[in-house]
């Protein structure tokens, strides 16, 4: 039994490699807690209030001025939106989202969706950007996932080999219907907290001109129906 149960584990720890109970983070601030805490936090990294909103920051964010706002749901913070400060002409804001896809592709605090790569997000030099948003309402964004940390991921899959142990005799984890159980469970699993840490942007417009919004989400504390 134990070496069966060790070829699960083994399994599972494949499939939750980016499984955990952490929350995205922003600047390295955990995107969570009440508003306050959280504007407080901002203001010690350098943003300052605006002068029309002293819940609305400014500040310097990956070489570009920003407006920080801080989205609550309970009370709780779930968002950080992050909007470009100044708008800029259909190429440079092709030239900025590329930048953005690559930047992300190539930090490894971060992965892409499943079956989803950095170039399925690049916007190529012949595409209309104006006409594709206009006429054609396309969006263009780019999702992807900050990844785990160490600690919190060892964590967790302590506890999921805990709830095995509890869940299944050792007959049933020695039967191979069980076990195939257990990893197809463990896939969905991984895919459900995988995609909790999201971090994704997107092209805006307005009077012909671009800039970028991103969002630093924490789905833990997303609304999900629970008020209705």
């Amino acid at each position: 039994m134990r070496k069966i149960f060790t070829i699960i584990v083994l399994l599972v720890a494949s499939v939750t490699l980016f499984a955990q109970s952490d929350v995205t983070k922003f600047l390295g601030i955990p995107v969570d807690g009440f508003k306050p805490d959280m504007i407080r936090k901002l203001k010690e990294k350098g943003f300052v209030s605006t002068e029309y909103d002293k819940d609305v920051l400014e500040g310097e964010f990956n070489g570009y001025s920003v407006y920080i706002g801080v989205v609550t749901n309970n009370n709780k913070v779930y968002r950080i939106g992050v909007t470009d400060k100044n708008s800029i002409s259909e190429t440079d804001i092709r030239i900025r989202f590329n930048n953005l896809c690559r930047q992300f592709g190539d930090n490894p605090k971060y992965t892409t969706p499943i079956l989803t790569s950095v170039d399925d997000y690049i916007i190529s030099e012949d595409e209309d950007i104006s006409y594709e948003m206009s006429v054609n309402n396309k969006r263009y964004q780019a999702a992807f996932y900050q990844k785990p940390d160490t600690i919190a991921q060892q964590k967790d899959l302590e506890n999921y080999r805990n709830s095995l142990l509890e869940k299944y005799t050792e007959e049933e984890l020695n039967d191979s219907a069980t076990v195939n159980k257990i990893v197809q469970d463990a896939i969905l699993y991984a895919m459900d907290i995988s995609t909790k840490k999201s971090v994704w942007f997107m092209i805006s417009e307005s009077y012909g001109k671009y800039y970028i919004i991103m969002f630093y989400d924490n789905e833990y504390n997303k609304a999900n129906g629970e008020d209705l």
